[in-house]
């Protein structure tokens, strides 16, 4: 008889581990509270267009063609892709622009005429460092079980000798782009990636350098969104035997002596399995909302370390002025302030750093006339299980982000039915426990990348997966660990 698993959430790092599981043979039960699969992959309604709500960069394609492999696909033959020559365009509120391609000549030739010769140098500079930065932490951290900050020292020296020095995580990513890039509008763009995972670049540790790598790797957008790829990986669990219960909200996870032994849903029915995998944010464990068995399962993360939470607005717009492309950044001048309002005085700054993701763009050209579909997104501090946002403060935030915006050369103009809102206080109903954090713990100090949860939690029989656990935040990164997770239940259970 085959064994049982069950999988709470079919976010990411839920969804790879029914692939993997159910690939090997397991009979596996997702139990998801939402209509469909995707976690924060998902849509927002605006009048009749369905407009990508959360993540929108789709990289390290790697990880998702060999999920599929071990699931007996072809993700290409699953999904349609087209990468992206420019993989964003930013703007100032000065007037500058610039584009930055994966050919690193081109976009070092864009840097020389927007900036000077030196930082075109600095940034083949920082394109290097960044490259052995992510040779050296793809097998040695993120692709395997957590290491300790000893064993990962010695496996970086193993294969990197005296290169792996440049593996310098006492050092912040701000202070680290100061060695390559003296033009602070360089800085500001590059300290960006520490947003990725929902931290502070003044904090955030300078390995996070290896994000532009990965972009530099490529960055493809999907056909149908996001959601279309949550949609590809349940259909492949689907195939080995996967069973997916939508509208299905878990109330608590059953223990007998200790152990997981399967779950209770809020409508009162119970299942049994061999295994569970909690994939949400592990604060719902530590604050019990899973049952007090399960509560000691992981450690409690203080609110203040909470990674970034955000402001999206999903809007049908019409477009003029500065040429939108799929990726789009517009930044003010004072990015430092920017976080230490975030983070310090937990609020936003009048002139926040705005990120547009234009939907019907791929390489610039419009796929309709028209209207369009975009997503708008500012950082927000993860208060939002006891700070609700009233419509004003929405709307004067809003005004904000449309300010920065247009002083980059944009202008953007709507109707109010054609815009949803979403804050803080929804992305914590949304994902409880969170407080609205889209990205589990900031990546602040030297040893953060160490302190998240493994996968395998603290309770026997109970496993973790998604961005809260290593290896980390972002769709790729929950994807490995969803995959970790298969790894370490195929193995304890031999």
């Amino acid at each position: 008889m085959s064994k049982k698993a069950i999988v709470i959430g079919a976010g990411a790092g839920g969804l790879a581990t029914a692939v993997e599981l159910s690939s090997a043979g397991w009979q596996v039960d997702v139990f998801e509270s939402r209509h469909e699969p995707g976690g924060k992959m998902h849509q927002r309604q605006v009048g009749d267009s369905s407009i990508d709500g959360g993540p929108t960069v789709f990289t390290m394609h790697w990880v998702f063609e060999q999920l599929f492999r071990r699931g007996g696909a072809h993700f290409d033959d699953r999904l349609k892709l087209t990468q992206s020559r420019r993989l964003a365009r930013h703007a100032w509120t000065d007037g500058s622009h610039l584009d930055l391609f994966h050919d690193t000549d081109q976009s070092a030739d864009a840097i020389a005429r927007f900036s000077n010769e030196e930082n075109a140098a600095g940034y083949r500079r920082f394109c290097r460092d960044g490259a052995l930065i992510h040779g050296l932490l793809k097998d040695n951290f993120m692709s395997t079980t957590q290491p300790s900050p000893i064993t990962l020292g010695y496996r970086l020296i193993r294969d990197g000798g005296i290169n792996a020095l440049s593996v310098a995580p006492h050092r912040s990513l701000w202070s680290a782009l100061g060695k390559y890039f003296s033009d602070p509008r360089l800085q500001q763009l590059y300290g960006r990636y520490a947003t990725y995972v929902g931290s502070s670049p003044l904090l955030t540790p300078s390995t996070l350098m290896l994000i532009a790598h990965v972009e530099r790797d490529g960055v493809w957008c999907v056909d149908g969104g996001m959601r279309a790829l949550a949609l590809a990986m349940a259909e492949l669990a689907q195939e080995h035997g996967g069973r997916f219960h939508y509208d299905s909200p878990v109330q608590r996870i059953d223990c007998v002596n200790g152990r997981a032994t399967g779950i209770t849903l809020a409508s009162g029915e119970t299942h049994s399995a061999d295994v569970v995998v909690f994939n949400g944010d592990t604060a719902a464990l530590s604050d019990g909302l899973l049952g007090a068995d399960v509560s000691t399962s992981v450690p409690v993360r203080p609110r203040h370390q909470r990674g970034l939470s955000a402001i999206t607005w999903c809007i049908n717009a019409e477009t003029s002025g500065f040429e939108l492309d799929h990726h789009n950044v517009f930044f003010a001048q004072n990015y430092a302030q920017e976080f230490s309002t975030i983070f310090d005085n937990r609020g936003i700054c009048n002139e926040p750093t705005v990120y547009v993701c234009a939907q019907d763009r791929i390489n610039g050209a419009p796929l309709k006339a028209g209207t369009e579909r975009l997503l708008l997104l500012i950082n927000a501090p993860a208060d939002g299980d006891h700070k609700a946002w009233t419509r004003n403060k929405l709307d004067e935030q809003r005004e904000h982000a449309l300010s920065v915006v247009k002083r980059g050369g944009a202008n953007i103009t709507f109707s109010e039915q054609n815009c949803v809102v979403s804050s803080p206080d929804d992305w914590h109903h949304r994902f409880p426990a969170s407080g609205g954090s889209l990205y589990g713990a900031a990546s602040h100090g030297m040893f953060s990348s160490f302190t998240r949860p493994s996968t395998k939690s603290r309770v026997k029989g109970l496993y973790l997966s998604g961005g809260s656990v290593h290896p980390g935040p972002g769709v790729p990164m929950a994807t490995l660990s969803g995959t970790l997770a298969a790894r370490q239940i195929v193995k304890d259970t031999a």
